[in-house]
């Protein structure tokens, strides 16, 4: 069994081994057709139950064999132009092989002793991220493992800045188009989901500021505690981009940490054409950044910034076997200090080398080209007689709703665009994401890929058309 150890004996196994996977992969990539295959969880749970984990192949081969019928055939491809679902991006080569590496010298990144150069490689990938963002001098930060624990983290160093036992009195503010961590945040630090004030939107799904300032009046007037306003750059839905600047100055004004969730939106900071939409952000008392969103990185790779990195100090227990005390006056890079997390990947070595060989131009350009094609994908349903689109894209993102002529129910167009997604995904010719909107249901596309084109959309417009017309016909006939 020794011989499956990598180490200095097995180096050439190693090198077998992963190059058989990586060429078993190149090809389902080179020959994939479409984002998914369309197997349902009935058809595809039986095949991985058959397997008996007690009796190992004992060859790699045998092993990626297997995999291509319990995983890699049915897998959702991300990568491909008509994946059009969730805030999942298709990958670029050099974060690929940062992964590879990462995980074959597997480094923790809890402590200095586990990881030397990786430690000090993480710390300048977040001064410069801080420094994209404006955040000044003082600022620091860790890698996270997404967006939730990122918000999660800048939330629970709110709590503690306030200094208030009670936490019965600490509110929080989020718009009502907020990701829903910002709850679960507040229901995991005890504070409770009613502590969250959701602020309503204009009709571009931006936070009303007018709104927030009578709330945190309100909140004052009441001898409560205006503990954080979180902003939203980029909500999930919409990618709307709250008023930055106008929160900014209330939070100044109201003594509230202000949190911007810029998950989604952070591939603003290398646009070439749309930094300005962040204008503000530099005012936050905290940052979360998901780089495998708007950077093109693998899951994960995510940060939290922070404006005074003392606030940090919210984070931080010592163990004698890990992290003990004494290595703070002897100035040993801990990151453990900071982060939520104890064992953690080298995450960051991803973007490390996606910057060394890309520059940080070079991601903007594509973010700023799945940009640029949300804006020809708005045009295209703007003047299609057969959808309804919601709000101009701010970012990458269009909600959208199929709505017949002849069908003026809108129970039934409900169910009609709910059974086009389903039909659609079923078909595997393309993979569309869905949600609500005032009660209706809608459609969504969230454009990350530059690979895609204005001719997909539209022609995933037909189908979702086609399909919602085949169910509406079979119902009028059903009646």
């Amino acid at each position: 069994m020794r011989s499956h150890l990598l180490n200095d004996t097995t180096a050439e196994s190693y090198r077998r081994s992963v190059t058989e996977g990586v060429e078993r992969v190149a090809r389902k990539l080179a020959t994939t057709r479409g984002p998914f295959t369309g197997v349902t969880p009935a058809e595809l749970a039986p095949v991985i139950d058959a397997v008996d984990l007690d009796r190992p192949l004992g060859d790699a081969s045998a092993a990626l064999d297997e995999l291509e019928d319990v995983y890699l055939r049915d897998a959702v491809y991300f990568h491909h132009p008509r994946y059009l679902g969730h805030l999942n991006c298709p990958v670029v080569i050099p974060a690929v092989l940062g992964e590879a590496v990462l995980s074959a010298v597997n480094s923790s990144l809890d402590t200095w002793d586990q990881s030397a150069g990786g430690t000090l490689i993480e710390r300048k990938l977040i001064d410069w991220t801080a420094a994209r963002i404006g955040l000044g001098p003082l600022a620091d930060g860790v890698f996270t493992s997404g967006g939730t624990q990122s918000n999660l983290q800048a939330l629970l160093l709110a709590r503690e800045e306030t200094g208030t036992a009670d936490l019965s009195k600490l509110r929080i503010f989020s718009s009502e188009c907020s990701h829903f961590s910002v709850q679960k945040s507040a229901t995991l630090l005890g504070l409770g989901r009613d502590a969250v004030i959701s602020i309503p939107v204009d009709k571009n799904r931006r936070m009303q500021s007018v709104v927030l300032a009578a709330e945190l009046e309100t909140c004052r007037a009441e001898g409560l505690v205006p503990m954080a306003i979180v902003a939203t750059a980029g909500t999930t839905d919409f990618g709307s981009i709250d008023p930055l600047p106008e929160i900014a100055a209330l939070a100044e004004e109201y003594g509230a940490w202000m949190h911007v969730d810029a998950a989604y939106g952070c591939g603003l900071l290398t646009s070439l054409k749309r930094r300005h939409l962040l204008d503000g952000i530099e005012h936050a008392d905290s940052v979360t950044v998901d780089y495998h969103k708007s950077f093109f990185q693998p899951v994960s790779s995510s940060a939290v910034l922070v404006r005074d990195g003392a606030t940090l100090r919210h984070a931080t227990y010592h163990a004698d076997y890990l992290n003990p005390r004494r290595t703070v006056a002897e100035q040993i890079p801990n990151q453990v200090d900071k982060s939520l997390q104890t064992t953690r990947r080298f995450d960051a070595l991803k973007l490390w080398m996606t910057l060394r060989v890309m520059g940080a131009d070079g991601v903007g350009e594509l973010f700023d080209e799945v940009c640029d094609l949300a804006r020809a994908g708005y045009d295209l349903l703007a003047a299609d007689p057969r959808y309804d689109v919601v709000v101009e894209p701010q970012l990458s993102t269009l909600v959208y709703r199929y709505v017949p002529e002849a069908v003026t129910s809108p129970a039934e167009i409900d169910r009609a665009n709910l059974y086009a997604r389903k039909a659609l995904f079923a078909s595997g010719e393309a993979v569309v994401a869905g949600t609500k909107v005032d009660g209706r249901q809608y459609l969504k596309f969230t454009l990350l890929n530059p690979e895609t084109t204005a001719s997909d959309i539209a022609a995933v417009l037909d189908l979702i058309a086609g399909h919602a017309e085949q169910y509406l016909g079979e119902n009028l006939v059903h009646a």
